[in-house]
């Protein structure tokens, strides 16, 4: 069986991305994209680009701004207050101001 991991998406960001550090000493830049969807919703998908060529292309980014993301999915699992909770997200490859 063969599986496809791509996300490739077009929106506009909802905020100024939000650059931290990690225990680890690494860094992840962390935003939401707002993306059309058919049925005259938006969708905000959180994005984070940890690898160093993804968070160079979200160096002069703000909110507003209309990106193209290329990149993979992955859900996140952690506690909050008490109970599990998850999370799906885009992590982004490559980020470009369109």
């Amino acid at each position: 069986m063969v599986t496809v991991n791509v996300v490739v998406l077009a929106g506009r960001l909802s905020d100024v991305p939000e650059v931290k550090s990690m225990p680890s000493g690494d860094q992840v830049t962390r935003f939401r994209l707002h993306v059309p969807d058919p049925g005259k919703r938006v969708l905000p998908l959180p994005v984070s680009a940890w690898d160093k060529l993804a968070r160079k292309g979200c160096e002069r980014l703000t909110k507003g701004d209309a990106v193209l993301v290329r990149g993979h999915l992955v859900r996140r699992f952690f506690r909050d207050g008490g109970g599990g909770r998850s999370v799906t997200e885009v992590v982004a490859r490559e980020v470009k101001k369109l």
